[in-house]
Order: structure tokens, then sequence, then C-alpha cells
């Protein structure tokens, strides 16, 4: 029969230090140490911007009920298509070379992790997107933006919260508490 613990003779543990925390006990990084962690940062914004781009053109003529001036609504339903395709692209090549090998060393990675979790929420998203424009490709139903707008803000959200996270994931500060420089060298994205 075990006896019951004092707690007055009771060790606490420690908790593992905030991101805030471990930048404040390392060393500052110099300028070429910055951009050495950043780098994946970088590379994955240059991404993002395209998406942003994108969506904001889709998400504008929604909002305003008008395509943009010159575009067809054959062009503007390629617009959407290619959207999706290029951001199904980008999610299959992250959750098959990318996110493997930063989840070797940084839980943020790892499935049923918060970045995979939005990629879920956002396919379901881009699912629904895709039947709509493919419906109205084929004539099944026409083009009101209106419906359109209802099926971007259904995934909207989590999309940027997204694009900012991961991001902000592959920032300097957060990937020098994982890698080393060399190590950096190594990951190509």
């Amino acid at each position: 029969m075990s006896a019951k613990p004092d707690p007055s003779s009771e060790t606490t543990c420690p908790s593992a230090p905030s991101e805030a925390e471990t930048a404040n006990q390392l060393p500052k990084l110099t300028p070429a140490e910055f951009r050495a962690y950043n780098r994946l940062a970088e590379h994955m914004d240059y991404f993002h911007a395209h998406f942003r781009s994108t969506w904001d053109q889709l998400y504008t003529a929604c909002c305003n009920n008008k395509r943009p001036s010159g575009v067809s609504i054959r062009q503007f339903l390629n617009m959407g298509s290619e959207f999706i395709s290029h951001l199904n692209t980008h999610h299959s090549i992250e959750e098959q070379y990318v996110f493997p090998m930063l989840a070797s060393k940084m839980p943020e990675f790892r499935r049923g992790v918060h970045l995979l979790n939005q990629h879920k929420e956002i396919h379901k998203g881009m699912d629904r997107l895709e039947e709509f424009l493919e419906a109205c490709r084929t004539g099944e139903r026409e083009l009101r933006l209106q419906e359109m707008k209802s099926v971007l803000d259904s995934f909207g959200k989590v999309l940027w919260e997204h694009l900012d996270d991961e991001v902000r994931t592959l920032g300097a500060e957060n990937m020098r508490r994982y890698w080393t420089l060399e190590e950096m060298k190594r990951l190509r994205m």
C-alpha cells in the first residue's frame, strides 16, 4: 500500500520556456545568421503572396458583385480553378516533403497538430469552391458572385491564418530553437 505524497515535499517540474523566453536566452543573431534562419520563411511567404493576391482578386470581385475589368466569365472561373490547383499542389508538397522533414525536430509540423489541421479545414472549403466553379463551368448553375463569396467565406479566415502561421513558424527566432546554422543550410524547400 503506497502512502499519499506530502504536498509540502513535492517539487514542481519546470515548464518549457515560451518562444519569447527562449529568444531572450539565446544570443542575438547577426544579420547573416538572421537571413540564414529566416530563409524558409521568406521562401514560403513568396508563395503565400501569390495565393493572397489571387484570393484578393476573386474575393474583391465577389464583394463588388463584378468580375475584374476585361476578365471573361470563363477566365474568372479558370482563375478560381487555378487558385485551387496551385494551393492543392503547394499543400501536397508541404505534406509529403517539407513538413515531414521539419517534423523531425519541430512539433508544429507533426500530424494532428495545428498547421496540418488547418490544411484539412482549408481543403474542405477548396472542395466546395471547386464544385461550385465546375457547376458554373458546365452550365449546371449560373455564376452568382454573392454565392461564390459565401463559399470563399467558409474557409477564408482559416486560410489567411494558416498563411501567416506557417511563415511565422518558419521565422528565424523559431527556427533557431530547433536547427543549427549548418542544418539550416541543408534544409531544402
